[in-house]
């Protein structure tokens, strides 16, 4: 009798202009944390989505229970015993927490005529407290923060009584102690028996909760190994191919004069953020951090004239103006590129092509009326080569990139408006470490021609490897700039701990 609950044997997919897998295995065993790592693009969510029952396979096989199987849609996936945790999460938000939970599977009453909803509610109430959530199930899920509604992800994929669950990048969007409460159900699941397949790009994650690491790279399957045997060095190199001795790119960026100033802007939120003021100068990197809820995003899309603010003065190359509203910001040479970029980054249902030309259309127009398709096309092509964004044609959906091109057409998207202020939140979220070079260079580049950069972060790491200033943020309030030597993880947990006194904040 195998060892192993799933084996998948020389699986293909290809896609018109890309082979998505070639010859991929993967072995997983009961009661075990199976990491499937890779860059972006290689392979990793379409490996999945076979196995979930979202694509059919072009090739191989799947062994479960020591059966060979084929599993043609996701509800067969899911009465085999195996759920799916998606990265992307589509609850439907006007209905009720039980009801997402039990969706399509409701339990019945008076002959199947009637969902019964007390058992219904009673049957969530347990599954919540078994994956430690204290919601109460009729509560609508849209009034849950995305952490939450992660949450109750896991915890329907746990009520369909699963033997394997499939967790897509899920602390993506949870604070430290949502992670730990997530890590704690893990736990508890292999407590179980319950085989857990994971996919992060967090390394320090990898290998605190792994028990086994498979590495693909383009489509290709590299090979498995037990986690305690690897460190993070030796999983970069095999997830890109190459050793990276440094994870940041030199910079030769040299700041100049102020081009940007912010006083006492406050947002007419009264829990969001209050007098905030910084400063930003030419060819400068300025990170902003600080912990969940501190309003870093509200304040630069306060900024950007997405939110409505109560007092506060933007002065640019010496002259103040009001944004009211995005178009402000753009016709000020000031770009921002959003938190999430699937809802509110790129246009799905739109190419390449599309997608980079649609903010500079009127730099673009023959005659003040008429698309110039020539000049887009020349557009599009500059920037897919100078960004190196891999793509099989410019009139490919950009859906069907990988998180790291979708970033870099969005990218790609405001360099062609020319800005000189470039506000990034939270840049690399959800890409792969090579991905993450590769948009840590840009950045680079980009300072060292004079542009200035707002970089957002939540990974102090990757501001201290970048930014030559750090403002970090606590709970709406600016609590310090650091600078130099002044950087460090325990200063800026200092100040993204710092929460103010009662005088401070009705000051």
């Amino acid at each position: 009798m195998s060892e192993y609950i799933l084996e998948m044997k020389n699986v293909r997919k290809s896609f018109p202009g890309v082979k998505a897998l070639d010859n991929v295995m993967l072995s997983l065993r009961p009661g075990a944390v199976h990491a499937l790592m890779g860059e972006n693009g290689a392979g990793k969510s379409t490996l999945m989505k076979c196995l979930f029952g979202v694509y059919s396979m072009d090739g191989g096989e799947v062994i479960y229970n020591g059966e060979q199987v084929k599993i043609t849609n996701p509800a067969d996936a899911l009465l085999r015993g195996i759920a799916m945790v998606h990265q992307e999460l589509n609850p439907i938000p006007d209905r009720s927490i039980a009801e997402n939970i039990f969706c399509g599977r409701y339990p019945t009453k008076m002959k199947g005529l009637v969902v019964d909803h007390d058992r219904m509610n009673a049957e969530t109430r347990e599954v919540l407290k078994h994956v430690g959530m204290d919601f109460d199930p009729a509560q609508k899920i849209g009034s849950l923060s995305v952490s939450q509604m992660q949450l109750v992800e896991i915890a329907r994929a746990v009520s369909v009584g699963a033997r394997i669950v499939i967790m897509d990048e899920p602390t993506s969007s949870l604070t430290r102690g949502e992670v730990t409460k997530l890590f704690d159900v893990i736990g508890k699941l292999k407590a179980e028996g319950v085989a857990i397949i994971y996919i992060s790009h967090k390394m320090d994650e990898i290998l605190r909760i792994s028990d086994d690491v498979t590495i693909l790279r383009d489509g290709q399957y590299i090979g498995t190994w037990p986690a305690s045997e690897l460190t993070t060095d030796m999983i970069i190199t095999r997830m890109v191919g190459r050793h990276l001795s440094n994870l940041y790119p030199k910079r030769e960026n040299i700041p100049g004069e102020t081009v940007l100033e912010i006083e006492n802007y406050t947002s007419i939120n009264p829990k969001s953020f209050r007098n905030v003021s910084f400063s930003l100068r030419k060819g400068e990197i300025l990170g902003v951090s600080g912990l969940v809820g501190a309003q870093r995003t509200e304040l630069m899309e306060g900024i950007f004239g997405l939110r409505s603010t109560l007092s506060g003065i933007i002065t640019y190359h010496g002259e103040k103006f009001k944004c009211s509203e995005p178009k402000d910001a753009i016709d000020h040479g000031i770009a921002l590129l959003t938190e999430d970029r699937r809802k509110t980054g790129i246009f799905g249902v739109l190419s390449v092509a599309e997608n980079v030309s649609i903010a500079s259309l009127k730099k673009h127009l023959k005659h003040r009326i008429v698309l110039d398709k020539k000049s887009i096309t020349r557009l599009v092509n500059e920037n897919v080569a100078k960004l190196s964004i891999k793509t099989p044609s410019i009139k490919t959906l950009i859906m069907a990139l990988s998180g790291g091109n979708q970033q870099k057409v969005i990218v790609s998207r405001w360099l062609a408006n020319d800005p000189d202020v470039l506000i990034m939140d939270e840049p690399t979220r959800g890409i792969d470490v090579g991905a993450k070079y590769e948009i840590y260079c840009i950045i680079a580049d980009l300072a060292k021609q004079g542009k200035s950069i707002i970089m957002i972060s939540s990974e102090m790491e990757e501001l201290i490897g970048m930014a030559d200033r750090i403002m970090v943020m606590c709970d709406g309030r600016a609590t310090g700039i650091l600078e130099g030597g002044e950087i460090s993880d325990e200063a800026i947990m200092g100040l993204a701990t710092r929460f103010e006194t009662e005088e401070e904040k009705y000051a």
